[in-house]
């Protein structure tokens, strides 16, 4: 049942995309909020379909803690449910993402429309630039900058290093980081072709004051909350060290 269903949602997902990246990529001499709006249809189908078709439920914890002003999300990315999750959570935002992702036809015609900061991982200082450019003139036109700090999808219960750009971006801009961490991937694996039914917990933390804190600071703060939060949302994927089950 549950290859059937991920499979039905793949071909419903596929034929409701293309019409929205066509229409985007049309609509690119509007403004660019008239693009969003669009995109707000198709993300609204999206949910629909992950709730109706795959059985995919979501809840989100700590909204309170969410600032009043577009500020930078340190995200966990563990599967695709995220990229498209987080857009009902921080409307309207922009994702930092691979440049190659622009090139999916209809898909990443979309992105390239609403003006994604994409960047050429394997250039890292143009990279870094690209990030703290574009990055401080998408906060100060109103937008979020979602950045998955890890740079990649992870399994859960393993964990990458934390790229400092966010924290840089975060100095440079005056701007709060929100780290944010979820159990997406209990459910939606990473590449996997099969999706789960089930409830999704996305977790929001306090935001971080970039005020008189460096960046390493700043990385490092999100990390720990992040990385604590997970052992909470998914304590399985955490086993006690050996020393601590004996005491």
């Amino acid at each position: 049942m549950v290859a059937v269903r991920s499979t039905l949602f793949l071909l419903l997902v596929s034929v409701w995309t293309i019409p929205f990246g066509v229409l985007v990529s049309l609509a690119v001499l509007l403004p660019i909020r008239v693009r969003y709006q669009v995109i707000a249809v198709w993300r609204a189908g999206f949910m629909a379909l992950c709730h109706s078709v795959l059985g995919i439920r979501y809840r989100v914890i700590g909204r309170e803690n969410i600032p009043a002003e577009p500020s930078i999300v340190l995200a966990k990315h563990q599967s695709a449910w995220e990229t498209v999750g987080l857009q009902e959570v921080f409307p309207p935002l922009v994702f930092v993402l691979k440049k190659e992702l622009l090139r999916i036809p209809f898909f990443g015609w979309g992105l390239a429309a609403l003006k994604m900061i994409s960047i050429d991982r394997a250039a890292a200082k143009d990279a870094l630039k690209q990030i703290f450019e574009q990055g401080r003139e998408r906060l100060a036109a109103g937008y979020w900058v979602v950045i998955f700090p890890e740079g990649t999808r992870v399994a859960p219960g393993a964990t990458c290093r934390y790229k400092p750009g966010a924290a840089h971006l975060a100095v440079r801009a005056g701007s709060r980081v929100v780290p944010v961490a979820h159990n997406a991937g209990e459910i939606w694996g990473r590449n996997a072709f099969q999706i789960s039914p089930g409830l999704i917990t996305v977790s929001i933390g306090p935001p971080i004051d970039p005020a008189d804190k460096s960046a390493a600071k700043i990385n490092a703060l999100a990390a720990e909350w992040i990385e604590g939060e997970m052992r909470r949302l998914s304590p399985h994927r955490y086993p006690a060290p050996a020393d601590a089950a004996t005491v």
